[in-house]
């Protein structure tokens, strides 16, 4: 698990035509699911395959989801921990998926600069 430029991420996504931000759903969803030591949820891979194959209805729960996750990341560091899953469903749902993958990153990023 390591820190990621958002900046970086977000050029290699539009760079990539989108193969990037693949990457970057399942290692946001990995690392959000080690740090909260969620045994329950699905990992990245697994998550982005029903994402796929329910056309993107699982993304949106992904979404509310992952904003759970990274509150109880949080709160297992000791840190300040905001709930964000509405803020995230309704960006997922507006279309503006790359905003949250930056939002949920930068809260990652956090935790980590903070010490696993």
């Amino acid at each position: 698990m390591q820190e990621r430029n958002i900046a970086v991420s977000i050029i290699l996504t539009i760079i990539t035509c989108g193969i990037y931000g693949i990457y970057w759903f399942i290692v946001l969803t990995d690392d959000a699911k080690q740090l909260s030591n969620d045994n329950e949820t699905p990992g990245g891979g697994v998550a982005f395959l029903l994402t796929l194959i329910t056309c993107g209805i699982y993304g949106i729960y992904w979404a509310y989801k992952m904003g759970k996750t990274i509150e109880k990341a949080k709160s297992n560091h000791a840190m300040r921990a905001e709930d964000n899953s509405i803020l995230y469903l309704v960006l997922q749902l507006l279309g503006f998926g790359i905003i949250n993958y930056a939002l949920m990153q930068n809260d990652l990023n956090e935790i980590i600069r903070n010490g696993q």
